[in-house]
């Protein structure tokens, strides 16, 4: 079907365009801005009057929990989560049951994925085999299979030399290891900030140290190897610091930060709300500036929902065995620009936040709106506002530190390849 998106402010932030003009989509391609392509009739109008028209939400972040978790989520439910929030392209952790360390369950996933017909997945394989951080994987054939980068998720890799080992071969073959930067040993048990909170309420702590002293190791293997890293959701001011000054010695990483981390701090656990019970942990006043801060300066180059939904029973046990997580796909957009409104950024610059910055991280094509371009699209109202309810969310996990709150920011509109997938 051909359609036109009508009268809508249509913002690219890869090439700068902020405009108001009408769109023109027809074989799931972008084949027109502003003007007519000679010849062209609709079948579909969108009015998009005082809406924005972007490129899809590009999320760095997100659990599907297939294979292996549904009781928890089902790529049904998290892909209609997905495109409820906007998002049209989405990188998946390899903690799955079975772990992705093989061609076949990456293959299988992309083809699950692609038979939804809604956001594109492209998965993170596992850097070492179950992610044990022994053996390396086969990353070549992974990559043959379709994975976008390699890492542990949420695993330790307590072994330095197979850290070495796996940047060596990933610096080799061009490919990209993502780390969330913890010291197993230093962070063993914890659950919370070492501050505080954690000393007031009884919780085990997670040092600030226990992701600077890994961050280290990572910037001095990476220049050593001259692999590429992305570091995964930076959560201290320690860490944006020493990140902002090895990407002013030209080291090759990039990194991201949480939307939950942007907003929130150690204060708001607030009597054992296990919905604050995230990985890593909300920490305190000073690195959520920090992180808001790095954002700003370029030191942080994109926000990802962090999604990862848990099933009711296990989030209300008490905080310390409360399983960690939220879900978040759906709030991703509206957290952006809660961050950007308080802090004064740009549209463009917000959104670059979560389109372009990502995709480019990734690797992939996506988050930018030019003629020929792929036609997956947001398009939202910024001026209204929508209550955080477990009932009104699409994934299967409601839990999220922000229930009950009205956030502005509501998606009217999520094309992928042209065809409409969410109508709100």
């Amino acid at each position: 079907m051909k359609k036109i998106i009508r009268s809508g402010r249509f913002i690219d932030p890869k090439s700068g365009t902020d405009a108001i003009m009408d769109v023109f989509i027809a074989a799931g391609k972008i084949v027109g801005l502003g003007e007519s392509p000679p010849g062209f009739h609709a079948n579909r109008e969108i009015d998009a009057t005082n809406m924005i028209v972007c490129p899809g939400l590009v999320d760095l972040s997100a659990r599907l929990r297939e294979p292996g978790f549904e009781y928890k989520a089902t790529l049904e439910s998290e892909m209609a989560a997905a495109v409820a929030g906007g998002i049209t392209s989405l990188a998946c952790p390899p903690d799955t049951d079975p772990v992705l360390d093989e061609p076949g369950l990456v293959e299988m996933l992309k083809h699950r994925a692609r038979s939804l017909n809604q956001a594109h997945v492209y998965p993170v394989g596992a850097l070492t085999q179950g992610l044990k951080g022994e053996r390396l994987t086969e990353m070549a054939e992974l990559r043959d299979a379709g994975c976008v980068a390699f890492g542990q998720s949420n695993m330790p890799l307590p072994n330095i030399r197979v850290m070495m080992q796996a940047m060596q071969y990933a610096s080799t073959f061009g490919f990209v290891v993502w780390l969330r930067p913890q010291d197993m040993n230093l962070a063993d048990g914890g659950v919370a900030h070492d501050g505080e909170v954690a000393t007031r309420l009884g919780l085990p702590p997670v040092p600030v140290c226990a992701e600077t002293v890994a961050l280290a190791n990572i910037i001095l293997i990476t220049r050593e190897t001259g692999a590429r890293v992305h570091l995964c959701r930076i959560s201290s001011a320690e860490g944006v610091t020493m990140i902002r000054a090895a990407r002013q010695q030209g080291l090759p990483i990039t990194c991201d930060v949480s939307a939950n981390h942007i907003h929130l701090s150690e204060m708001d656990i607030g009597f054992f709300n296990s919905n604050c019970h995230l990985i890593p942990p909300l920490r305190a006043l000073g690195d959520r500036d920090a992180l808001r801060t790095g954002l700003l300066d370029g030191t942080i180059d994109a926000i990802c929902s962090d999604h990862a939904p848990v099933d009711e029973d296990h989030k209300l046990l008490p905080f310390a065995e409360a399983e960690a997580g939220a879900t978040g796909m759906e709030l991703l957009l509206s957290l952006a620009l809660k961050w950007g409104a308080e802090k004064r950024v740009p549209l463009a610059r917000i959104l670059a936040k979560i389109t372009a910055e990502p995709a480019r991280i990734l690797g992939v094509e996506a988050g930018c709106l030019s003629l020929g371009a792929t036609a997956d699209l947001c398009i939202f109202d910024p001026e209204q506002y929508w209550k955080v309810e477990a009932a009104a969310l699409k994934s299967q996990g409601k839990n999220t530190p922000f229930l009950g709150m009205e956030l502005a920011g509501r998606v009217k509109y999520t094309l992928i390849n042209g065809n409409i997938v969410h109508e709100g």
